[in-house]
């Protein structure tokens, strides 16, 4: 069984489909990113991954537990941890060490570990010289990865980062992809990835895209950019580089499909130009 699995899943609002006939298994280890636009139902498809919203009809299962029985509820949530889009309502403690311990404290584990586990969750995301500041005194980035090292501290198996740097600059954004994808591939933290932004699911193993509450793709990051005619049906915006590449091909200029970064848009105009020395 996957780590998590969605089975014919619904979920409806006053009878409107928010989701709908929705399957999808996220293995453990596994880094997918979820892309869809606005009003797609990403923040839905986040929340019944660990359990605080439960589906209308279908079943979801985390770890092999269904999240429609209550008595696993606490279990889910605490090897499922969510971080949310706005860092300041996710903040709870005057200080950066007393919000991470807030989920362990709640848990009654004892003070040993909870330092421990304080040590371990800021210096994963590079904020153990922040300890002792008040999270008033930080950066936004700075705090959506205190909200990151809070999730961690409930030693967490999955993490689940719903529009996490929506509100951040171009360069918070960029640390905070980085510290997700190192929790990925050095720490084997399974990450769900959701995000509008498609330049932000390049280092994904499996891309899920959402449209009108239905899964529309399941692919690979480089597979759905070979086939980005598709974006605008999605009210998706492609990459810049891959914006630009496409503009080139329409003015004669040869350059290979598959071009979605700025470093791979220089490589190949540098190639083209070698041609014509």
């Amino acid at each position: 069984m996957a780590f998590i699995e969605f089975h014919n899943v619904y979920y409806e609002v006053n009878g409107a489909h928010i989701l709908s006939n929705v399957n999808l298994e996220i293995e453990k280890k596994e880094f997918v990113a979820v892309l869809g636009a606005n009003g797609s139902g990403k923040s839905t498809l986040a929340k019944l991954m660990n359990g605080l919203l439960l589906p209308t009809s279908g079943e979801v299962f985390v770890m092999g537990l269904n999240t429609k029985n209550a008595e696993d509820g606490q279990k889910i949530r605490r090897n499922v941890g969510i971080v949310f889009q706005n860092p300041d309502n996710q903040i709870v403690a005057a200080m950066v060490e007393d919000d991470v311990a807030f989920g362990p404290e709640n848990l009654n584990v004892d003070d040993e570990e909870i330092e421990r586990r304080i040590d371990s969750s800021l210096g994963l995301v590079g904020l153990i010289d922040k300890r002792k500041t008040s999270p008033s005194a930080l950066s936004g980035g700075q705090k959506q990865k205190v909200a990151i090292a809070g999730a961690l501290a409930m030693d967490t198996e999955a993490l689940i980062l719903d529009e996490a740097t929506t509100m951040l600059d171009p360069k918070s954004r960029e640390e905070i992809l980085n510290t997700i994808i190192d929790l990925n591939k050095k720490k084997n933290i399974t990450i769900v990835y959701i995000t509008h932004f498609t330049e932000e699911i390049l280092e994904a193993d499996k891309v899920i895209v959402l449209d009108k509450g239905k899964i529309a793709a399941a692919t690979t990051p480089n597979e759905l950019f070979l086939n980005s005619e598709k974006f605008n049906e999605w009210n998706l915006e492609a990459p810049f580089a891959h914006r630009i590449a496409e503009k080139l091909r329409k003015k004669g200029i040869e350059l290979p499909m598959g071009i979605y970064t700025e470093d791979m848009l220089i490589e190949e105009i540098k190639k083209d130009c070698r041609k014509f020395k």
